[in-house]
């Protein structure tokens, strides 16, 4: 794996979530068995509109524009849950936005795990009493101030069906709403009593198949919450044509792809999805994007014992990388075994690649 690490700008990091934060499915918590439900959700949300669209609001509820500066610092400053708790507002105007169908936005935690680093994966229920789970990841850094990442979920179960994925095996629902992504990091904060400063698209679902859904929360996050572009990644398997379409939008956030082999035949073995995104193609827009948008592209690896571990997968890859170009960043991620899995995380020999020099 040195050979991979030379080529990288910097140096392979492991990400891992602690085996402790799965839901045990005999008390009805997983996340695979999340309650169906029949009534749609509501699409009047004050969580995900900006400033503006707020001071709008407020104006056509015959209320003076500065109301809408106090909704947006209600909502996103004060983290306010219910429009009766706008005490700053006139209790007309809070009437007229309940009876109007007016709502925040924001969800009541099912249920909590922590395990023993402090990381914390919540469950989340929606209007439609479906279950999402977000993720918060405390880490100090060497000045002591704490890092926080909120890991956001942007579907209800995921359509690609990856083999070693939980959430693939559990099937599809819905995309999720750009308020219902939003509030995932407003839950963390909450949770923690504090800011979060990271946010990555990594958790159920396929970010690229709700694109818009993502961008409209990618700005909020940005805009609203105030999160820097370079502190938010959009992480993705690979959906034809989406990595173009991201570029085009020129943000300064890190694009994650989830590589996981370095030849397409291992790669469709790992990812069905991958028959109709050939590896080439895929490496293509890589390049493409980060000469549109000067952004580094991560890959992320899921280490999975004796399938794409062994040292030759990993001169593959170097090879991969060289030949598509310089300056990409990879992510070793051990496998956590899950139940009705055949893959096993690799051997302490693997998960140590990243440490030759």
């Amino acid at each position: 794996m040195a050979v991979i690490q030379h080529m990288c700008s910097a140096p392979l990091s492991r990400v891992m979530l602690p085996r402790s934060l799965v839901f045990s499915s005999s008390r009805g918590l997983s996340i695979l068995s999340a309650a169906r439900a029949s009534h749609a959700v509501s699409q009047q949300v004050l969580l995900g509109m900006s400033e503006h669209e707020l001071q709008q609001l407020a104006l056509e509820f015959g209320q003076q524009s500065y109301r809408g500066k106090q909704l947006h610092h209600l909502i996103y400053k004060r983290k306010v849950k219910e429009i009766e708790d706008f005490s700053q507002l006139p209790q007309a105007f809070r009437n007229d936005l309940q009876e109007a169908g007016w709502k925040i936005g924001r969800s009541p935690i099912y249920h909590t795990v922590t395990a023993a680093d402090g990381t914390v994966k919540l469950l989340i229920k929606l209007e439609d009493n479906r279950l999402i789970e977000t993720v918060g990841i405390p880490v100090e850094d060497d000045k002591g101030l704490m890092r926080l990442t909120a890991c956001v979920s942007s579907q209800v179960g995921c359509p690609l069906r990856c083999s070693f994925c939980a959430t693939g095996k559990g099937g599809f629902s819905r995309n999720l709403k750009r308020h219902e992504i939003i509030e995932q990091v407003l839950a963390i904060e909450e949770l923690f009593k504090n800011r979060v400063t990271n946010v990555v698209f990594m958790g159920m679902g396929e970010p690229m198949l709700n694109l818009d859904s993502v961008l409209e929360a990618h700005r909020c996050l940005n805009k609203d919450v105030q999160i820097g572009q370079r502190m938010i990644t959009i992480s993705t398997v690979g959906v034809p044509n989406t990595i173009r379409k991201l570029a085009s939008y020129k943000l300064q956030s890190t694009l994650a792809v989830s590589l996981h082999a370095p030849n397409q035949k291992l790669r469709e073995a790992i990812v069905p999805s991958a028959k109709s995104y050939p590896l080439d193609a895929i490496m293509k827009d890589c390049r493409d994007y980060f000469l549109d948008t000067s952004r580094r592209v991560s890959f992320e690896y899921a280490l999975l014992a004796g399938v794409n571990d062994k040292t030759e997968h990993a001169v593959e890859l170097a090879q991969l990388l060289h030949e598509w170009g310089r300056g990409y960043h990879v992510n070793l991620i051990p496998f956590n075994p899950i139940e009705g899995s055949e893959y096993q995380r690799p051997h302490r020999k693997a998960l140590l690649w990243n440490h030759v020099k």
